[in-house]
């Protein structure tokens, strides 16, 4: 369904053109309308298609590489999505659903290069709207690439694990101190002098139990120790993933900025050209 120039006039995206700017491009994209809970678009579609919301929600998601489902943003009223896929053409990155009943402007290369040949002015104004959104789309993968290490590392303790760090925190502890040095007072004060000691001096069964005592904590401490090593580890682990996918998707962003700038300079040159040749002639 065919949209017209006033309903562009509406949306955020648009209101940096001109009218007659809005007019050339409402003759080219279409208006649709999508019930709440359709998928618009699913990870791997092929692209091509940028979308405007002209009013309702939808939101953007991905599974991550622990096939959990994040999501990566949600888009209201003026707000645009699917553009990488408008500027390289290749397959969409994310999964997009409305949430409540939607209505979106489809905008694909063809209506930009028709406009920027009529128009070519507005293809500066469309690039300062691409670069804002690339820009909040780089925030997006620095704010969510990263896992919590804390969540990571519980969900990888064993009942051993908790266990030997709770014994090993107990251990190290003022409390424990506290606790077992009364307790070896107690028992070598009863056993001086009470009339029949289970444990006379010189207290071969607490040097019994002191042994063991240390025999045992040594390999628990050791453990913990064990476990701190494999969460640091687990932490840098997650530390250069982040900063893996954030150079990567910054360098894409760019390359794909680039590569619309360069489309865009070229449908320009060739509008110069064509207005030359009608001046001329």
């Amino acid at each position: 369904m065919a949209t017209d120039a006033a309903l562009l006039a509406d949306v955020g995206f648009f209101k940096l053109l001109d009218d007659d700017e809005r007019a050339v491009l409402a003759q080219q994209i279409e208006h649709h309308t999508i019930a709440a809970g359709t998928t618009i678009f699913r990870e791997g579609d092929p692209g091509g298609i940028m979308y405007v919301i002209r009013s309702g929600r939808v939101e953007s998601w991905l599974y991550d590489e622990d096939h959990k489902r994040v999501v990566l943003a949600t888009f209201e009223e003026g707000d645009f999505f699917g553009e990488l896929s408008l500027l390289d053409q290749e397959s969409r990155s994310a999964t997009a659903i409305a949430l409540d009943d939607t209505e979106v402007l489809a905008v694909d290369r063809t209506d930009l290069q028709l406009l920027f040949q009529q128009k070519p002015d507005a293809a500066l104004d469309v690039i300062s709207a691409l670069g804002s959104r690339l820009r909040f789309t780089s925030e997006i993968v620095r704010s969510r690439a990263a896992r919590n290490p804390n969540e990571v590392i519980e969900e990888r303790l064993t009942l051993g694990d908790r266990l030997s760090d709770k014994l090993a925190a107990f251990g190290g502890s003022w409390k424990f101190i506290l606790t077992f040095g009364a307790l070896l007072i107690l028992w070598m004060i009863f056993n001086s002098i009470t009339a029949q000691p289970f444990d006379p001096f010189p207290f071969i069964l607490l040097n019994l139990v002191l042994s063991s005592l240390a025999a045992l904590q040594a390999p628990v401490i050791m453990m913990s120790q064990n476990r701190a090593d494999s969460k640091d580890r687990i932490r840098a682990e997650l530390d250069y993933r982040v900063n893996v996918k954030a150079e990567t998707e910054v360098a894409e962003l760019h390359a794909k900025l680039d590569e619309l700038r360069q489309d865009l300079m070229r449908s320009i040159d060739l509008a110069v050209r064509y207005q030359s040749a009608n001046d001329l002639s």
